[in-house]
């Protein structure tokens, strides 16, 4: 238990770095930006007294450094200041559509991982046969194709042709659950159609990739049926891989899905995102860029404590 504690505050500790060099990225990455944020802001028509008192403001009459060291302390407590548009604080303003996104992710996660998993099975169980090709064509273009397009793919049909969902996934606090689901639906089978081949690829590799070790052989002589040999000797085997795979692939349903929001105009922190860089509202972008990072890096962190828990080999390391 020692070591699987210890093995995670590393990786803890690893991850917590790197946020800070994010952080750092992100906010100097905004402060090289061309153009006065003032004069953006306020327009051509702004006076300098105006532009003088924004500036002062926002902070802008400070160091860099100083202005950084001032959003990292807010930013540990959520305070991430307010927003240049609105004046509203950040935190509420992308709270709620952050909610949105995470709904999003775990609708389109709950659909895709069990379905990944199943037709990695299969393929395994089927290789190199007619079923395993078209599959590994279908997954191959579905990779290959930007999320955007899928999107736009998928509105033609289902929305435009056979009017099955609609185009635009609007939301309000009135509606029940099922039409929830149903707004919905076309973004997340979008997030769906891209991290399902992913999975399943990575998943047939995996058992594929088991069924030439001896103990396989063994069952295999031993008479025992092909399916039974993947479900209870290859597969509990291959869960560390494949729980990487699935965790890697739920950090992108999260910070993937700009694209997918803004084809659907769904309210989620990606919208949020694309709608403050074109307003240069640069608190809101700096929020979004760190959240986006944090859930990346934490997922990736649930990524290694699953594959720690799961192999026994990173349990004693030697």
């Amino acid at each position: 238990m020692g070591d699987i504690l210890g093995l995670v505050g590393k990786r803890l500790g690893l991850g917590l770095v790197i946020l800070l060099v994010i952080s750092i990225i992100i906010f100097f990455m905004v402060e090289l930006l061309p153009g006065d944020i003032a004069q953006a802001v306020l327009g051509q028509g702004a006076t300098e007294d105006n532009l003088a008192a924004l500036r002062k403001e926002m902070g802008l009459d400070k160091p860099a450094i100083v202005r950084y060291l001032g959003w990292l302390s807010g930013a540990v407590t959520f305070d991430f200041g307010a927003s240049v548009v609105t004046k509203e604080p950040v935190i509420s303003l992308i709270g709620e559509r952050f909610m949105n996104t995470l709904f999003l992710a775990a609708y389109a996660a709950v659909i895709a991982v069990p379905v990944a998993i199943v037709l990695g099975v299969l393929v395994a169980l089927l290789r190199n046969s007619i079923f395993d090709r078209v599959a590994n064509v279908a997954t191959l273009t579905s990779i290959s194709s930007p999320e955007f397009f899928l999107g736009y793919i998928l509105i033609l049909y289902f929305a435009v042709k056979w009017g099955m969902f609609p185009a635009i996934s609007s939301l309000s606090d009135g509606m029940s659950f099922g039409e929830l689901l149903n707004r919905t639906f076309l973004p997340a089978l979008t997030l769906v159609l891209v991290v399902v081949a992913h999975m399943m690829r990575m998943t047939r590799a995996a058992i594929i990739n088991l069924l030439a070790s001896p103990y396989i052989e063994m069952a295999r002589l031993k008479g025992t049926p092909p399916w039974k040999v993947i479900v209870r000797h290859a597969l509990p085997n291959a869960w560390a891989p494949i729980i990487n795979v699935v965790a890697l692939n739920l950090a992108y349903l999260i910070t993937g899905v700009v694209l997918v929001e803004v084809v659907f105009v769904y309210p989620g922190i990606g919208q949020a995102l694309v709608d403050a860089v074109s307003k240069r509202d640069f608190p809101v972008v700096q929020a979004c860029c760190l959240i986006f990072a944090a859930t990346f890096i934490l997922l990736n962190l649930a990524a290694d404590v699953g594959a720690i828990l799961t192999n026994p080999r990173l349990r004693h390391p030697k």
